[in-house]
């Protein structure tokens, strides 16, 4: 049996975070060489005696051998992480404190810490994001740049210049300290929610869905939750909106692989496991005071989610919903959603009407589905030359072949 890159992805993350935590954040380059070593020697040593039981332990047993190695060579000529400098100098405690560090409690705690240094204020959100997919999802420059609709060379020195800044910081940030975990966690959150919306409707040029970039934010957001200081309403409501639409990603392509638009979508295919998870966060999320963006996504996600049919779905709640967003987090898109829903609950004419009264809609000028949703919403109405316009503009912005086929169909719709 072969390796799958999904593996290797995971355990990347969890290998990089704890070989920094030991080796300090300015080697990190050399915590990322060592894991890198743990892969090929995986790769020539499975190649000839098969896949071990326990692929996870293997690697993470390789890599704390190479650590210890490096370590004993070099803790002469370079300076490791302050915080244990001391344990490394002697021999007697070296492997004992090196043990520790490779602890499953520890490396959930190391990736925890690795997320929150990520997300370096002096860092701009798309440098947090790639740092992240980077480091943490062991994702290469090619795989992000592909993500990001961004050039190779303008991701690789995008990820260079935020990891010089990772350096400088000189440790990994302290999660312990709840002032500065509640001032950066905004910061966290922000990032994973924009790592998911990505997968889900991102701009990549292979494929309009990318279930491996949701997975790995959700996978992320569920390590934030199991720390007393992030399971706070808002990272509940977060982890509740990701589960919610990702129970719907199923179901966004038919049986040929091309997207669904949301009302023809097969709602036997919804991950029903997810749908419940996302639901019982969304309940959890309740417990505070507070109502951030993130609840009333969630809230809009669980209202498409929950019904049997989409003949049942509640549009007057969901308006309600994109009213409380709005006032919350304006913004053009959220503007378009919301004249979307109300035409879904008033008629395709009250649609348009909302659709041509958004703020800030040259905003929207590169976006596909601004021109869809004025196509679907003249054809609604029998308009079918404006509407087969409204497509074409929206098919000569399409950002891959899924988009395209969607929206092809669409202008053969028109007749």
């Amino acid at each position: 049996m072969e390796p799958s890159e999904h593996l290797f992805r995971h355990e990347a993350g969890r290998m990089v975070a704890t070989l920094t935590r030991i080796f300090g954040v300015h080697n990190l380059g050399l915590a990322e060489d060592v894991v890198q070593d743990a892969f090929c020697r995986a790769l020539e040593v499975w190649k000839f005696r098969g896949m071990p039981e326990n692929p996870s332990g293997w690697l993470m047993t390789t890599a704390k051998n190479r650590a210890l190695d490096v370590l004993r060579r070099e803790r002469t000529a370079r300076t490791f992480a302050p915080e244990i400098t001391r344990q490394l100098e002697s021999e007697w405690t070296l492997a004992p404190t090196v043990e520790a560090e490779f602890g499953p409690e520890a490396i959930k705690d190391d990736e925890l810490r690795m997320m929150f240094s990520c997300c370096n204020p002096q860092l701009p959100e798309e440098g947090q994001i790639s740092l992240i997919l980077n480091i943490l999802c062991g994702f290469s420059v090619d795989e992000i740049a592909n993500a990001f609709v961004s050039s190779h060379a303008a991701i690789e020195k995008r990820i260079t210049r935020s990891k010089n800044v990772l350096a400088r910081s000189r440790k990994l940030f302290d999660i312990s300290g709840a002032d500065d975990f509640a001032r950066r966690l905004a910061a966290v959150q922000r990032a994973l929610y924009l790592l998911f919306n990505e997968g889900y409707h991102g701009a990549s040029p292979e494929s309009a869905v990318r279930a491996d970039l949701c997975r790995e934010s959700m996978r992320l957001a569920s390590i934030l939750l199991k720390n007393p200081l992030g399971a706070t309403p808002s990272t509940y409501a977060l982890a509740a909106l990701m589960c919610l639409n990702a129970a719907r990603l199923p179901a966004r392509r038919d049986v040929s692989g091309r997207l669904a638009a949301l009302g023809d979508q097969d709602r036997s295919q919804f991950d029903q496991a997810l749908a419940q998870e996302g639901q019982r966060l969304l309940e959890l999320s309740a417990s505070g005071a507070e109502l951030t963006d993130y609840h009333i996504e969630a809230a809009i996600a669980w209202a498409h989610t929950s019904p049997l049919r989409t003949e049942d779905t509640d549009w007057a709640m969901i308006v309600s919903f994109y009213d409380q967003l709005s006032a919350i987090r304006p913004s053009p898109v959220v503007a378009l959603n919301r004249a979307i829903a109300i035409s879904q609950h008033e008629g395709p004419q009250r649609g348009l009407d909302e659709i041509h009264a958004i703020e800030d809609s040259e905003r929207l000028a590169n976006y596909p589905f601004y021109y869809a949703a004025l196509g679907e919403l003249e054809l609604r109405m029998q308009n079918k030359e404006a509407a087969r316009m409204h497509f074409a503009s929206a098919l000569r912005l399409a950002r891959n072949s899924m988009e395209q086929s969607f929206f092809e169909q669409r202008i053969d719709a028109c007749g």
